[in-house]
C-alpha cells in the first residue's frame, strides 16, 4: 500500500500492525510529542544525541499536521499505536490521541532504521523479522546519553541477526543513511553494552539466532520513551515502539556520500 493508504486506514481504525516491512521506499519516522515547556531541550537533546535521535521536522506548537515529511498529515490519528505518559510512566495505549492533545504540545519525528533495511535487504542481507513478519527487537542498554535539562538516559538499540560474512557490507550500507540512524552501535558481545538475553528484547519480539549469525545494533528512535522514564517529564506521547509514522519522502532521499 501507498503511504496515504496506511495513515488514512490508521485513521480509521482499521489498521494496527507493526509497520516494518510495509510501504517499502518510504521513510517512516519515530514521534515524541512534549508540552513547550520541554521543547527547546528535548531539541538541544536530539542535537546533542544525533545517532538515535535524527530530527526529520518539528511541529507545533498549536499545530499537528507534517509540512516537510507528508503534505498536512495529522499526527493525531494516522499512527496505528500511541502511548500516553505521565511523570515518566505509560498511562494507556491508544490508537488515536484526539481526546488527548493540548494547544502547547510539540511533535519531534525523528529517523527510523526501517527506513534503511530496504537498503539492506535489496543487497541480499535477508532479515528475519521481516520475512517472519515480526516486530524488530530492541533493548535497554548501558550507553550513556549526553543530556539536556531534564532529558538524559541511555541510549535503545535495535537488533538485526546478520550472517557473519555480511557485517562489514551491513556496516558499509547503513552508514550512507546518517538521518535514519546511520551504522551500527555496535557488533556482536551484546553483554558489553548491558544486554543480558537476546532472547528477551524490552521491546518488539525475540528472532531465533542461527549459525554463524552475528548480532548487530543500531541506535533505535525508542531513546526517548527510555529517557522519558528517567526525566519523568509531566507529560508526553510517543507511538508504540514498531508503531511508526510513514510518511510520503523516499529512502532515497536520505542517501548520502560519506567516503571521500
Amino acid at each position: 500500500m501507498t503511504p496515504q493508504e496506511l495513515r488514512r486506514l490508521s485513521a480509521a481504525g482499521e489498521f494496527h500492525k507493526p509497520t516494518a516491512g510495509y510501504c517499502d521506499g518510504y521513510v517512516q519516522a519515530n514521534l515524541l510529542a512534549v508540552p513547550s515547556d520541554y521543547a527547546d531541550a528535548f531539541e538541544q537533546f536530539c542535537r546533542n544525541n544525533p545517532k538515535p535521535c535524527p530530527l526529520l521536522e518539528k511541529v507545533g506548537p498549536g499545530n499537528h499536521f507534517t509540512s516537510y515529511l507528508s503534505d498536512g498529515a495529522n499526527l493525531l490519528n494516522t499512527i496505528p499505536r500511541y502511548l500516553i505518559w505521565e511523570n515518566g510512566q505509560i498511562i494507556n495505549e491508544v490508537e488515536d490521541i484526539s481526546e488527548h492533545y493540548r494547544n502547547d504540545l510539540v511533535f519531534f519525528l525523528l529517523g527510523c532504521s526501517f527506513s534503511f533495511e530496504e537498503a539492506l535487504v535489496k543487497s541480499g542481507i535477508a532479515l528475519r523479522h521481516l520475512a517472519q513478519k515480526k516486530n524488530v527487537a530492541m533493548f535497554n542498554t548501558t550507553l550513556a546519553l549526553q543530556s539536556s535539562g531534564p532529558f538524559s538516559g541511555n541510549m535503545v538499540v535495535s537488533m538485526r541477526l546478520i550472517h557473519r560474512s555480511l557485517v562489514a557490507q551491513a556496516c558499509a550500507i547503513t552508514a550512507h543513511y546518517p538521518k535514519v540512524h546511520g551504522e551500527p552501535v555496535h557488533v556482536g558481545y551484546p553483554e558489553l553494552i548491558g544486554i543480558d538475553d537476546l532472547a528477551k528484547p524490552d521491546y518488539g519480539e525475540p528472532v531465533e539466532i542461527k549459525n554463524e549469525e552475528i548480532p548487530v545494533f543500531w541506535a533505535c528512535g525508542v531513546t526517548p520513551q527510555n529517557v522519558l522514564i528517567q526525566s519523568k517529564v509531566s507529560f508526553a506521547i510517543t507511538h508504540a515502539p514498531g508503531y511508526m509514522f510513514v510518511s510520503d519522502r523516499k529512502n532515497t532521499e536520505y542517501f548520502q556520500c560519506v567516503y571521500q
